[in-house]
């Protein structure tokens, strides 16, 4: 089953990708439009990230990297709306990330929550078959034994034969039921 979650991660990725892509373009749109949206909120993370950016391919490549210059406004705020519009789909993605795990937290305690019932449940009849097992272990020793009957069968008989009654037939008599 983990080879098969592979493939259904990556196209779950991509459905998210497609679907939160509109949203991402849209923002950047507005981003290219608005004056406050580009300089406060586009062009520090596109700087940042040129700035980190160069001082990294300048360390590999084995120069010093004390001054980097900074993009000019039109490709900062380029760079900023992908910034921007990848952030989204990120945020998009790791939200429904979220969301799934929190599904998956909740359906796990409510198994939980009924195998504890289910438990519990088995319990409760398992403490009320003793109760009846024990009733019934009573009730077979408060009942006559079979030496018990023949002993009362044999008083009969000699009450009888004092009486002056003839024997029935001896026919095994039903034990009353209590």
């Amino acid at each position: 089953m983990v080879v098969g979650a592979f493939p259904m991660a990556k196209l779950l990725y991509l459905g998210i990708r497609q679907v939160s892509k509109p949203l991402a373009n849209r923002i950047k749109e507005g981003a290219r439009r608005s004056e406050f949206f580009k300089t406060y909120i586009c062009l520090p993370p596109a700087q940042l990230y040129h700035w980190a950016e160069m001082r990294a391919k300048m360390r590999i490549m084995g120069f010093s990297a004390h001054a980097v210059k900074p993009l000019n406004e039109d490709a900062a705020a380029e760079l900023g709306a992908e910034l921007l519009g990848e952030a989204t789909v990120f945020v998009v993605a790791g939200g429904c990330l979220v969301l799934e795990y929190w599904r998956h937290q909740a359906q796990r305690r409510r198994k939980e929550r009924e195998r504890r019932a289910a438990w519990s449940a088995m319990r409760d009849e398992v403490g009320h078959l003793a109760l009846a097992l024990e009733a019934l272990q009573d009730r077979v020793q408060a009942a006559p034994t079979a030496s018990a009957l023949e002993e009362l069968q044999a008083q009969m008989r000699e009450v009888r034969a004092q009486l002056g009654a003839r024997d029935p037939p001896s026919t095994p008599q039903a034990t009353p039921k209590e």
